[in-house]
């Protein structure tokens, strides 16, 4: 059958929570009607009934309906670094991350890894991601050919790295350039895939070859720029001495081109203020890695001044070095940052961020991120008696705020029940 019709309680944002009080939706009976793939209604279930009259559906109790998760940044080759202990960033680069993307150079494991990092994400309810690939070409290729056999919505593209990292590992600007513009014109577009230039981070790049990035930039205007910035102090330090013409560590990549308002950065922990300025006035995306941030010891982002500037901040999971692919567990440590910084991440923007927020930051908010009418119906159905503890304290939440709140601290990936890609069931909990 065509159309689909799914009854329970459902929450989505139209719209940033902390620019518009309204812009949360929640209803504790509400419905989504799904027709070829998109969303065709959704809302509260009397508003919906005289829509639904001989359409089969599918009632869960205790079942919250939320858009699927998107994660803003997260490196499918370090799934096997994920919990390496005892390292922050630089030395776990060099003792866990760079180790996990040599292993890349074997097709055949990084066609078993896609196959699993993606049926992890859709586990963890998680329906659009921006990942980083590694180095090699056909890194990009396993993943995006196995996104695209799921019909998911996804975007990646080829490491660069020219310098400072294991020789096993470099390319040259030149290769560098040459091979992500094949990827590009192979891959881009095709399906619900997107593709983004992805330097890993300016210290294992030349200036030659962060101005090739910026090159494919101008010659794909549609495609996404996707790096690290800010993320550790002795990393800035580093970056300062290799780059002593730039201004800042942002202004290394703005020399090349690389911030516009198709730029997603990850971290972002120690913005200078003239930074953070300077992302907001070019649009530039942040993707916000709390679970990582913690781990490694970088420090707590600021998102009340990433906020105040005007800049769109998606929750990325940063899998290996943060520890889970749940967006639970972004939220989670979302707020204790939040609070270490003597600020409040309200439960509503912590679930706008984990979708609406990423799809905004990743430019794809035209497709997903909410289920306004016509989006692609990429959804979760959350079970909110998924465990013992977690039944027992929703029973007593005394409001939405309350619910949510709760389903961020205590869920896991225990909590998704079954996840949707274009209407089509892609994981079920209880099945697998």
């Amino acid at each position: 059958m065509s159309k689909l019709c799914f009854r329970g309680a459902l929450f989505h944002t139209l719209g940033n929570p902390v620019h518009n009080a309204d812009a949360a939706a929640y209803y504790a009976d509400g419905g989504l009607i799904v027709e070829h793939g998109k969303v065709l209604k959704a809302g509260a279930w009397d508003d919906l009934q005289s829509a639904t009259i001989g359409l089969p559906i599918t009632h869960l109790p205790d079942t919250l309906i939320v858009p699927g998760f998107i994660d803003a940044h997260v490196h499918y080759p370090q799934v096997d670094a994920i919990g390496g202990f005892g390292e922050h960033l630089l030395d776990w680069l060099k003792n866990y991350a760079f180790p996990a993307e040599m292993a890349f150079a074997d097709m055949h494991h990084a066609r078993k890894m896609a196959k699993f990092f993606l049926s992890e994400l859709l586990r963890n309810g998680t329906t659009s991601a921006l990942v980083f690939a590694t180095v090699h070409p056909h890194s990009v290729d396993a993943l995006f050919e196995e996104a695209l056999a799921r019909n998911m919505r996804l975007i990646t593209g080829k490491v660069l790295m020219d310098r400072n990292a294991p020789d096993e590992l470099l390319d040259s600007a030149q290769d560098g350039y040459v091979q992500s513009k094949a990827l590009i014109e192979k891959w881009a577009g095709k399906g619900r895939l997107g593709y983004a230039v992805t330097p890993r981070f300016a210290p294992t790049s030349t200036r030659e070859q962060l101005d090739a990035a910026g090159k494919l930039l101008a010659e794909f205007p549609d495609i996404l720029m996707h790096t690290h910035l800010c993320e550790n102090k002795k990393e800035i330090e580093w970056v300062s001495a290799l780059f002593p013409e730039a201004r800042d560590y942002l202004d290394v990549y703005a020399r090349a081109g690389l911030v516009n308002d198709r730029s997603v950065f990850a971290h972002c922990v120690h913005l200078t203020a003239k930074e953070r300025a300077d992302l907001g006035t070019a649009n530039s995306a942040i993707a916000f890695c709390p679970m990582s941030n913690m781990f490694l010891g970088s420090g707590c982002f600021d998102l009340a001044a990433a906020q105040e500037a005007d800049i769109e901040v998606g929750f990325g999971s940063d899998v290996g070095a943060g520890t889970s692919l749940s967006s639970f567990g972004s939220m989670n440590e979302g707020y204790k940052t939040a609070q270490l910084k003597g600020q409040r991440l309200h439960p509503f923007q912590a679930f706008y961020m984990a979708t609406l927020g990423g799809a905004r930051a990743l430019h794809i908010d035209h497709h997903v991120g909410n289920f306004t009418a016509g989006k692609e119906a990429d959804f979760c159905l959350l079970d909110m008696a998924a465990t013992p503890l977690l039944k027992r304290r929703l029973s007593v939440s005394k409001n939405a705020e309350e619910t949510l709140f709760a389903l961020s601290m205590l869920g896991d990936d225990r909590a998704i029940r079954r996840t949707y890609v274009a209407g089509q069931l892609a994981h079920d909990r209880d099945t697998e």
